[in-house]
């Protein structure tokens, strides 16, 4: 077995450490010619160490979004099914979805610049995923604009689609050296879409 460079931490485990391996490699080199050999070596593993964990490459790559994507399911449904009034709970959902993005931001550029690349099944399963997540904040539209807290002139769909598609453009301009946090940049951008949804 191929020793684990410097900085690798022998505790750590093997999924994660190849996730952190490739994670790296797909930011440095992309996806498209980083070899799984390339990964299996500088994360100190053999091919069937991977292979036992993640079937594909693609399998990698879309295991580094899925797991931010989790992370953003479960904040999410656990702010959706609070008991505050829809308007806060639409806030506390937008807000954290930019907070984690940006914490992940790495994560996610990596996958949405190389998405297309995915095998087609792969593609559908991942927009799957992304799409129960928006379908639940399209659901909090919708219950705001039945209950006269929102505006009910513009299609929910099309809300969700313009505050998702500025969501994924984060990575073409937030630094985490400029003045504001990934947590104040979700504060405006949840203060923005309810300043929309005002009735």
């Amino acid at each position: 077995m191929t020793r684990a460079r410097t900085g690798d931490t022998g505790d750590e485990p093997v999924p994660q450490r190849l996730l952190r391996v490739a994670t790296r490699l797909f930011a440095e080199r992309g996806f498209e010619v980083t070899s799984v050999q390339q990964i299996v070596d500088e994360a100190g593993v053999t091919k069937g160490a991977m292979y036992h964990y993640f079937g594909s490459k693609d399998d990698l790559l879309s295991e580094i979004y899925g797991r931010v994507l989790r992370v953003q399911m479960a904040r999410m449904e656990e702010a959706a099914n609070s008991t505050g009034p829809v308007w806060q709970r639409l806030h506390s959902v937008a807000a954290d979805v930019v907070a984690t993005t940006v914490a992940n931001l790495d994560d996610t550029v990596i996958f949405f610049r190389s998405m297309h690349l995915l095998h087609p099944d792969k593609q559908t399963e991942v927009r799957a995923e992304r799409r129960r997540y928006h379908e639940r904040v399209r659901e909090l539209i919708a219950e705001g604009q039945r209950t006269g807290v929102f505006r009910d002139d513009k299609p929910a769909d099309l809300v969700v689609d313009y505050f998702f598609g500025a969501v994924h453009h984060l990575g073409t301009w937030f630094n985490n050296e400029g003045e504001l946090s990934g947590e104040r940049v979700g504060e405006h951008f949840a203060d923005l879409l309810l300043d929309s949804l005002r009735p």
